[in-house]
């Protein structure tokens, strides 16, 4: 993925490539094939254990590179000291309350090692109202609410891209980095 790579393998990079944490990492996806073609190491955290258990199968040989299975909340989540070079959140973010995002990002500050960064993948709905799916208690945020929540916690915007290639009438997804001044 370019978003990803300018930051871990470009010539001005200060990223480095050693651990990843996925974050609602559920069986491994993004584990599998965007997170450890790129670090030597990723952890993984979820809620659900059933998901971690079966990462393990779908991960197969690549499963040994995964050094952390944590079975977590994010809401409860705190890394450990220096040692992620990237936390990555796809999709899982709409499943805090406000006061749990920005008081988990906080948290994540202490998990970056030097020159680490949060990358948030996320929808972001079209109308300045947040959109609840019943089905799986989410919200969806407005892009500018998210914004808000990013700075709040006192993270500052390294770059923002909107994901192209989507269907019309289907949510926008953007990519943030994110970083600590």
């Amino acid at each position: 993925m370019k978003f990803l790579r300018k930051f871990i393998r470009s010539p001005s990079a200060k990223t480095q490539s050693h651990r990843a944490l996925d974050c609602g990492a559920g069986i491994g996806r993004i584990t599998k094939r965007l997170l450890l073609p790129y670090f030597d190491y990723v952890d993984m955290v979820e809620l659900n254990q059933d998901f971690l258990t079966e990462a393990k199968t779908f991960l197969g040989e690549h499963s040994n590179r995964v050094e952390r299975y944590i079975c977590c909340g994010l809401q409860d989540f705190t890394p450990e000291s220096s040692r992620y070079d990237i936390i990555w959140c796809q999709w899982v973010l709409g499943h805090l309350t406000d006061t749990d995002l920005t008081d988990f990002f906080k948290r994540c500050r202490t998990g970056l090692a030097p020159g680490g960064l949060i990358i948030v993948k996320e929808n972001v709905a079209a109308t300045v109202k947040r959109d609840f799916d019943e089905q799986d208690s989410s919200y969806t945020r407005p892009r500018d609410e998210l914004v808000e929540l990013i700075l709040r916690s006192g993270l500052i915007i390294v770059t923002e891209e909107k994901q192209k290639g989507f269907p019309k009438g289907i949510y926008d997804v953007i990519m943030f980095a994110l970083r600590w001044p």
